[in-house]
């Protein structure tokens, strides 16, 4: 999953646009975004964030540096425990050309300190946009941790990894009647990367459109 493998398959498979949100890190959207520009694929900056609650989120930014700014907030408030490589593996930082360039000593997957009550407003003061991953699954998920959307987190979009259960979960969590609902691989390896299966219109194919589209 290096940069060069991550865009190119993306191209391969068909994408006009992809998003990069590795956990709590935006560090190798640079070099993504890199590549993206050398075949024409637009590559969005962004973050899973791993909230207090331990929930996940999804956050877009609609530029390399609000996404690095992001970057800096979230590394001053999550808890600091070494990476123990022979357990999790090395968090490597390359560059377009698939080259080391450094290497994040401290583990990145456990929560931080940001609620996910406050998620999205945060995100937005950096100009971005988040909402809740993967709600219909049994852990790490905004329903499975707090069993419903409060109202008071603002969310406008909810993601699902089977796309399939939107009416199912709508019946059972209506705020999500007035939600976009949208889907995504989650891939964490290439094989995990399947082909595009949805699609939006707009008149320019930004960052800071697709973002826009999924905050209103």
């Amino acid at each position: 999953m290096t940069p060069n493998n991550i865009v190119n398959m993306a191209k391969l498979l068909g994408y006009d646009v992809i998003a990069l949100t590795d956990h709590n890190s935006t560090l190798n959207c640079a070099a993504a975004i890199k590549v993206g520009e050398s075949i024409g694929l637009t590559v969005i900056p962004g973050m899973e964030l791993t909230t207090s609650e331990d929930i996940h989120a999804v956050c877009l930014f609609p530029t390399l540096e609000k996404a690095m700014e992001w970057n800096d907030y979230v590394d001053n408030n999550r808890v600091k425990i070494r990476n123990r490589t022979e357990i999790y593996g090395r968090q490597v930082i390359m560059n377009e050309n698939d080259e080391e360039t450094g290497e994040v000593e401290h583990l990145l997957i456990p929560a931080t300190n940001i609620s996910i009550m406050n998620a999205r407003s945060l995100v937005k003061d950096f100009g971005g946009v988040c909402y809740p991953a993967h709600i219909d699954r049994d852990s790490y998920s905004i329903l499975s941790v707090l069993g419903e959307i409060d109202p008071y987190c603002g969310f406008t979009t909810a993601e699902l990894a089977d796309i399939s259960r939107a009416d199912e979960l709508k019946n059972l969590h209506p705020i999500l009647n007035d939600m976009k609902l949208v889907t995504s691989s989650d891939a964490h390896y290439l094989e995990n990367m399947r082909e595009p299966s949805a699609s939006i219109e707009l008149d320019e194919l930004t960052a800071k459109k697709i973002i826009d589209y999924f905050d209103k």
